[in-house]
């Protein structure tokens, strides 16, 4: 119980305690996280050319900046082929694939509900608030 008290003072002066989820989202949910989770999943093992090539729009550096931290998240693990020339392979992990309930829902959400998005985005364009 104090436990309980403790948290909620520290939550109401620590936004990310408020919501335990934006630690969450931050992993998730950064620019290209996304896209390259979704790629890794449905492509399996990738090689670093293979991957960017996915997803087409990506630089190098974001690419594997974006790599290094999903590794970091244990979400991506990244295996080393010692061979001439050396060979990346990036592959999701088991901690990975465990978020694919969340992105079926997203993608749920997202058949229901973008449309009323677009219609409450031009309502709002054409008839601003004032």
């Amino acid at each position: 119980m104090a436990g309980n008290t403790e948290w909620a003072a520290d939550a109401a002066t620590d936004p990310e305690l408020a919501c335990p989820t934006s630690s969450v989202v931050d992993i998730v949910f950064s620019r290209w996280t996304t896209p390259i989770m979704w790629t890794l999943h449905m492509h399996g093992r990738q090689r670093f050319v293979e991957l960017q090539r996915h997803i087409g729009t990506i630089t190098p550096k974001v690419l594997t900046q974006r790599l290094r931290q999903l590794e970091r998240d244990g979400m991506v693990v990244r295996t080393y082929h010692p061979e001439v020339p050396p060979r990346v392979e990036y592959e999701i992990t088991d901690l990975g694939h465990s978020l694919a309930p969340l992105f079926a829902h997203l993608a749920e959400w997202a058949a229901t509900n973008l449309d009323k998005v677009e219609q409450a985005r031009h309502a709002y364009d054409t008839d601003p608030p004032q």
